[in-house]
């Protein structure tokens, strides 16, 4: 399975849909920041959008999207998985939008505490399958992932405690622009792909489940 794995697009589609024109994928997933502040009738159509190319696009909402999103991204063709989780080709995959809380007072943010009871729920229905996918926009605290300028750490506590518990194989998150990169935490690959609407993004080359090959991953430029 290959999967284009993006962040913070912020109302901006076009690196997206440029890319879907030439290449092919076998999923989209997208890690939050769907609009820039709303409206949320505007992450519907982006939604659909880049349905359109007929290629199944899993997402969750970031802390710049606003808190009624869930009702537009439920009625788009793409698939809502804010606290929730699937299987796909014996991949198990959940997600848990928003962040943690910021200065700045963004639409969408949690507490720690309903970060760890609601985004551990999702991902503990599928953590027996080979392979997991956790996808947050938030990034799990003290990684490279969720670096500032400044050096200060800025992710969740509660994902990092998650992934330390359930050791999901990738994590992808988003959230932290200037924070694009990989780390680890355990066995649990960590993703911020960066800010597609910069043109950033990831890919990840999954092998059959049954297969000994590893799994790739690749930042790259779109």
């Amino acid at each position: 399975m290959k999967i284009l794995a993006v962040s913070d697009l912020h109302g901006d589609v076009k690196h997206i849909t440029t890319y879907l024109q030439e290449n092919k994928v076998d999923l989209i997933i997208i890690a939050g920041d769907i609009t820039h502040f709303g409206p949320a009738e505007l992450g519907e159509d982006i939604l659909n959008e880049i349905s359109s190319f007929n290629i199944p696009v899993l997402a969750i909402p970031g802390n710049c999207d606003p808190e009624s999103i869930h009702i537009n991204m439920d009625n788009s063709q793409a698939k809502n998985i804010h606290a929730r989780n699937l299987l796909i080709r014996d991949i198990g995959i959940c997600g848990f939008g928003g962040s943690n809380p910021t200065p700045f007072n963004t639409p969408l943010e949690f507490e720690e505490v309903q970060i760890y009871g609601e985004a551990k729920k999702a991902l503990d229905a599928i953590k027996e399958q080979k392979i997991t996918l956790f996808i947050t926009h938030a990034p799990p605290y003290n990684t490279k992932t969720d670096l500032l300028p400044s050096g200060e750490h800025v992710g969740s506590k509660s994902i990092r405690k998650i992934i330390e518990e359930l050791q999901p194989t990738i994590n992808i998150c988003g959230h932290i622009h200037e924070a694009r990169g990989t780390d680890k935490i355990g066995n649990t690959q960590i993703i911020n792909p960066g800010q597609i609407s910069e043109g950033h993004a990831c890919l990840i080359k999954i092998p059959d489940v049954t297969s000994q090959e590893e799994i790739e991953t690749e930042i790259i430029k779109i």
